[in-house]
């Protein structure tokens, strides 16, 4: 995938679902993963073009996991000319060593929420861009299904009461493999997930059922997304 391809699938999900308005100050959320990396430089692209200005800001949440070293992050957001933060907290330590969480996913992803939130909201940002890519949407459909009993999934663009911010998804319609093929035939770094369950998460086993599916329904991925797309949830109607 070349850049131009990204930004017209970032840009159509931003329009669609009008994820960006005139004077938005966006935080985007940069785990130093594939996923984050691509969204923090495909914004930083639109940026100079799109219509309705708006300003970024790049926030990491460390988990304070040995090994995640974010110094490659910091010298890409200075080349693109883009402010960065890193929140340092014991996200990790509460999680695997004092809880001691068989099943962390659920209650790791809230608490990094909340400490990305916190700290956009003190640079003033009113929204809150994450990296979620059209797999990830799939998988959470699934996975909403098969562990919770509920047909449910994140919405394009969903609005955090208590702290007046949005969350906005712009890699929406972004396939996963395109976004590895781009950050390897870029060069782009990526930080190596430090945390002691990756690989082996229910997103994982959700993952590798739907690559086994695919294999017997063609297009099963894409027909659930338009499915999700076309459904009554929360969220997921286009805006005119």
């Amino acid at each position: 995938m070349k850049l131009q391809k990204l930004l017209s699938y970032v840009r159509r999900a931003v329009e669609d679902y009008h994820m960006i308005e005139q004077g938005d100050k966006i935080a985007v959320g940069v785990s130093g993963g594939k996923d984050s990396v691509c969204l923090l430089l495909a914004l930083k692209h639109l940026q100079r073009f799109y219509p309705k200005k708006f300003e970024l800001e790049a926030i990491t949440v460390s988990l304070g996991l040995p090994g995640a070293v974010y110094d490659d992050i910091e010298a890409f957001c200075n080349q693109i000319g883009v402010g960065y933060t890193v929140v340092h907290t014991d996200i990790g330590q509460i999680i695997f060593h004092e809880r001691k969480e068989k099943n962390p996913c659920s209650l790791c992803a809230k608490m990094r929420k909340g400490a990305l939130n916190d700290m956009a909201e003190k640079l003033g940002c009113n929204k809150v861009a994450l990296g979620h890519n059209k797999d990830d949407i799939v998988e959470t459909f699934f996975m909403s299904l098969f562990y919770e009993g509920r047909i449910n999934c994140f919405a394009p663009v969903s609005f955090l009461d208590r702290k007046q911010i949005y969350s906005i998804r712009p890699l929406m319609y972004v396939p996963e493999p395109e976004i590895k093929g781009f950050i390897q035939k870029s060069g782009l770094a990526i930080v190596k997930n430090p945390c002691l369950v990756d690989g082996s998460t229910k997103r994982q086993e959700t993952k590798e059922l739907l690559a086994e599916l695919s294999k017997n329904y063609n297009h099963l991925q894409e027909k659930v997304f338009g499915a999700i797309q076309r459904s009554d949830l929360k969220g997921w109607q286009k805006q005119i």
